[in-house]
């Protein structure tokens, strides 16, 4: 996702409203999101959807490996050698 610019990609609700159009096609060309804002408070992010999956499967291996972390921590890793001989012989069959 590219890094958002402040001066381009926040708007109020009611600038949202009047130009639905632009803003999403905004968002899918340049992959940044927008920030929508009510009341002058954030309300809302309105983001590309690659960007959205790409962010979610980001996300998915975040908590593998946050769980692979724990399970080594809590000593239910397995070797190296062993992983691989297991993974080698499922390829196999």
């Amino acid at each position: 996702m590219q890094r958002l610019r402040v001066d381009q990609d926040i708007r109020s609700m009611s600038e949202f409203r009047t130009g639905i159009a632009s803003f999403l096609k905004q968002v899918h060309d340049t992959k940044r999101p927008l920030i929508i804002t009510q009341h002058g408070k954030s309300a809302a992010v309105l983001l590309d959807v690659g960007e959205y999956e790409a962010m979610q499967e980001k996300i998915e291996l975040l908590i593998d490996v946050q769980i692979s972390i724990s399970q080594i921590e809590n000593g239910e890793g397995i070797p190296h050698n062993n992983a691989k001989e297991l993974i080698l012989k499922r390829l196999s069959q």
